[in-house]
């Protein structure tokens, strides 16, 4: 072979080994930029799974007297829970009663009587060991703040000028039931009955009296402390009704059973409870 031949050969490989590589380094560069754009991709779609933390909302059926503690304690739950959003159902209990007894969608329900629970859990609406007893309250007769009329006692109720006194419907609303126990046992139920004024719960009481529409009304001291267009004429004798109590329970029905037993455990704290004491609740010994 010549050396021309020789130098023509030996150029051919330099020039085929020069491709091979820099096809390689292509190669690599391609990998690369396939590997960091992978990557990215995969960074993007981890970033839209993060998605918020689903909210919950509770639905609470409570006893209207129980209206303004609720919605104070509500505010500060619902600051240290983002995720849990506290709707609030207030009406008389027994009315309360019948909607869960009816389907009506509930987490918890706070009765302002026994009477109105106690249904629920041998229905077995309530779910098992967990309900109790959570506060406790007291009747009053309340009257307008600038009354001219004289109201110490359940017998001045009988006076003439005294001419509307607004309680709650009896069967549906434990204050007016226990207005009703209380007038009974003071033989005034019957003589009273052409100027009694029922009310579909204990807050529309408040308001007959507050507005001038009744000239006293029988609400639980918590509610007479919250107006100042009206003012106590006088506590009830609590040996004259039933006593009155405040059980809570979860119902089983819930479809958010943690979230709904984690407050009914905070209700039951020194912080709920610091917040119903003011209000004027007791809590049970």
């Amino acid at each position: 072979m010549d050396a021309r031949k020789k130098s023509s050969i030996i150029l051919c490989v330099l020039v085929a080994m020069m491709l091979l590589v820099a096809g390689c380094g292509n190669s690599s560069e391609s990998k690369a930029d396939n590997s960091a754009s992978g990557a990215a991709a995969g960074s993007d779609t981890n970033t839209s799974n993060d998605t918020p933390t689903e909210k919950v909302d509770l639905t609470i059926s409570a006893a209207a007297s129980m209206t303004d503690a609720l919605n104070e304690i509500a505010k500060t739950y619902e600051k240290a829970h983002p995720n849990i959003q506290l709707s609030f159902n207030f009406g008389g209990s027994g009315a309360l009663q019948k909607q869960i007894e009816q389907g009506a969608p509930a987490d918890l329900f706070l009765s302002a009587s026994t009477k109105n629970m106690k249904p629920l859990v041998e229905q077995q609406l309530i779910e098992e060991g967990q309900e109790k007893t959570l506060l406790k309250n007291e009747l009053v007769v309340v009257v307008p703040s600038d009354a001219k009329t004289s109201v110490a006692s359940i017998g001045d109720l009988s006076k003439a000028e005294v001419k509307k006194v607004a309680i709650g419907i009896p069967e549906s609303v434990p204050a007016g039931n226990y207005a009703k126990e209380a007038l009974m046992s003071s033989k005034l139920w019957e003589p009273l009955q052409s100027k009694t004024v029922q009310a579909k719960d204990v807050r529309q009481v408040l308001q007959y009296v507050e507005t001038g529409n009744a000239d006293a009304g029988f609400v639980y001291k918590t509610d007479a402390l919250t107006s100042p267009k009206v003012k106590i004429a006088f506590t009830v004798d609590p040996k004259a009704y039933s006593a009155v109590e405040y059980p809570i329970g979860i119902v089983k029905a819930t479809k958010h059973a943690k979230e709904a037993e984690d407050f009914y455990n905070y209700l039951q704290s020194q912080p709920a409870m610091d917040v119903f004491t003011k209000y004027g609740f007791t809590v049970p010994e």
